[in-house]
């Protein structure tokens, strides 16, 4: 199984805490195979550190951990604002009904009783990114005769490749999405780098101008516009 989101924005990181090393290698395996970067904790203490080093896009936590219960650290993440997007599916051997609805009232977006499906749980990660982040879907953007892959990275402008560095290309492709929305340099940085990377505001005009620079020898004017005192949008063609 291949994974469903695109290579440009770097491989979909994947959080699992769980304490019992051979569901961690399965669940590592399959998710792996399906082309996720996976990131393993045995415990809410660990899952924190690696919460601190670097967000994953989702976090898949066992009920029953040693110290700190997987709800709790559902609870947690919730409360805290740096983590509080994070989209999380609980794995747990208590599949009664109260249990799925405290599981879920506590924050949990998906649920999975053990015995599960390796099959199940990628199909259940890959449907829960999906509604989480619309931008990362491997189906091709197109805007007039701008098309972008996400999957291949490449952009094309009626039948010429425009060249975009990393960072341009998130760009381009989030502006994509949500054409004629007008975004703020804060909100832009928020989705690009993060809510809380230390990354100047300014910074933005940098990457918009290299986009304008790369798009402007093929695109018949400048798609991406300033509003001023107000941000940047993508005009539709």
């Amino acid at each position: 199984m291949s994974n469903q989101f695109p290579a440009s924005t770097g491989p979909i990181r994947v959080l699992f805490v769980e304490d019992e090393a051979p569901i961690q290698v399965l669940v590592q395996h399959n998710l792996e195979s399906a082309g996720f970067r996976v990131e393993l904790a045995g415990d809410a203490e660990t899952a924190f550190e690696r919460l601190a080093y670097e967000r994953p896009h989702l976090a898949i936590l066992d009920w029953m951990l040693p110290g700190m219960s997987g709800l709790d650290l559902c609870k947690s993440m919730r409360e805290d604002g740096a983590y509080s997007h994070i989209p999380v599916i609980m794995l747990t051997a208590k599949g009664e009904e109260d249990h799925r609805v405290r599981g879920l009232e506590t924050g949990a977006d998906d649920y999975i009783p053990k015995p599960f499906s390796p099959r199940e749980l990628v199909a259940r990660v890959n449907n829960l990114l999906r509604r989480s982040y619309p931008e990362l879907q491997e189906e091709v953007l197109t805007v007039g005769e701008l098309r972008l892959y996400p999957g291949q990275r490449q952009v094309f402008f009626e039948d010429q490749e425009v060249h975009l560095g990393p960072t341009e290309f998130r760009l381009l492709q989030f502006l994509m999405t949500h054409p004629g929305q007008v975004y703020e340099r804060g909100q832009l940085l928020d989705r690009l780098w993060g809510p809380h990377a230390e990354v100047e505001e300014r910074t933005v005009d940098v990457h918009v101008r290299r986009l304008r620079q790369a798009l402007e020898p093929v695109a018949p004017r400048d798609l991406v516009q300033t509003v001023r005192g107000a941000g940047y949008r993508f005009a539709a063609l």
